[in-house]
């Protein structure tokens, strides 16, 4: 594909379940596998976004509302559109990798460590996928 996906790089996902969602590119797989003959992108993102608090709930509930779910998932390039945003979470790749999709051992580790590296921009104050990016009908 073409420079437009690099690692890092928030993209808008155009089918299937996470349908508008955002996911951030993490690998591009151009030769394609046996399970999937055509070129595609490797992408995570998150399935449930932490809740508002207000500022008079206990801690308790706090903790509740703040947790966060993630994904991996593989995605043909014309499923993604990418905007013009990018961030710097630096998904460890040697843990994210296609190979996770054929041993179970290895399926729960990819979000996990997407979770973890999700949490940590969460914590810091940032946004943890852009508010801005948005696909509009």
């Amino acid at each position: 594909m073409g420079k437009f996906t690099k690692p890092g790089k928030v993209m808008l996902v155009l089918a299937r379940r996470y349908y508008r969602g955002k996911v951030v590119f993490v690998k591009n797989i151009d030769d394609g596998t046996s399970d999937h003959p055509c070129s595609h992108a490797l992408v995570a993102g998150i399935n449930c976004y932490p809740r508002k608090v207000a500022a008079a709930t206990d801690q308790k509930k706090i903790v509740k509302a703040s947790k966060i779910k993630s994904f991996v998932k593989t995605y043909y390039y014309n499923h993604l559109m990418p905007p013009r945003c990018s961030l710097d979470i630096p998904l460890d790749k040697t843990v994210v990798k296609e190979d996770i999709f054929r041993h179970t051992a290895l399926k729960l580790q990819g979000p996990k460590e997407a979770k973890i590296k999700f949490k940590e921009r969460y914590k810091t104050g940032k946004n943890i996928l852009p508010e801005a990016v948005k696909l509009q009908f």
